[in-house]
């Protein structure tokens, strides 16, 4: 998805995946054995957290551990894997890389992966399957501001040139950081008297957002009563197979919020 040509002449047989959301897209398109490798962030599906061996974080590989799986594929992502550990993986193995930041991107990213897989037609019922769910979802008659919050110390948001982002819009929420110049804008608390959002989401991840941040924002600012809402992140911001549980997820927290 980054314009690269990556060589993958057979069936991998021996694959690492370095991304949470396409680790459990392998899953889903039927692999098992095929994949002998994942990152201590791929807690789905749980038998493979388990099973599989661990090669380290998204960002921090630990490359003996990769070797020694000789993987025949690796599967990484622009914005979670570093453009250095792709290119010294890449004298090891030949490394696939998804750059998602749409709703299409992510159907084009399934297609793709489940093509280098040989897992063809699975990939095309998954991407409909996630075409069909989007479309059915109903985005709210009236749009409300939303702070989507995704970490603290220092605070920091989505901007709409974000996956995030793009779900937002697909529920007809109006992002308070939709223009933002960088993509994970950091805030201080005070400005939110100015942005006077509706609705201020605290994400699952990847800081582990609970009812416990939710009491201490309101006790900071008490006007943000019942406007702060933990959310789960895998829904937002997993890109795979899951997209078919986000529109169920999305229409139920709509309706939830409505009024």
């Amino acid at each position: 998805m980054l314009g690269r040509s990556v060589v993958v002449p057979s069936a991998p047989k021996r694959i690492v995946s370095l991304v949470p959301s396409q680790t459990e897209l392998l899953f889903d398109l039927g692999l098992r054995d095929e994949v002998v490798g994942i990152t201590r962030f791929c807690e789905h599906p749980r038998q493979w957290f388990l099973s599989k061996q661990r090669v380290g974080g998204t960002k921090q590989v630990k490359m003996d551990r990769l070797h020694a799986l000789q993987p025949d594929l690796v599967l990484a992502n622009k914005e979670e894997n570093t453009e250095e550990m792709v290119a010294e993986i890449s004298d090891v193995a030949p490394v696939w890389v998804s750059d998602v930041r749409t709703l299409s991107d992510a159907c084009v990213m399934i297609e793709q992966i489940a093509s280098l897989v040989r897992k063809v037609n699975q990939g095309q019922i998954i991407a409909a399957d996630v075409r069909r769910n989007f479309d059915a979802l109903q985005p709210t008659a009236q749009p409300k501001k939303v702070l989507y919050v995704i970490w603290k110390s220092p605070w920091m948001a989505v901007s709409g040139d974000t996956f995030i982002g793009e779900m937002l819009r697909k529920c007809g929420w109006v992002n308070v950081f939709e223009h933002a110049a960088d993509r994970y804008p950091i805030f201080d608390l005070e400005i939110l008297r100015t942005l006077q959002p509706d609705l201020i989401f605290l994400s699952s991840e990847p800081f582990p957002f609970a009812d416990k941040h939710v009491a201490k924002l309101v006790a900071l600012q008490p006007e943000l009563e019942n406007k702060v809402h933990c959310v789960d992140g895998s829904f937002f911001s997993w890109y795979g197979s899951r997209l078919i549980k986000s529109g169920e997820y999305f229409q139920k927290l709509l309706l939830e919020l409505s009024s």
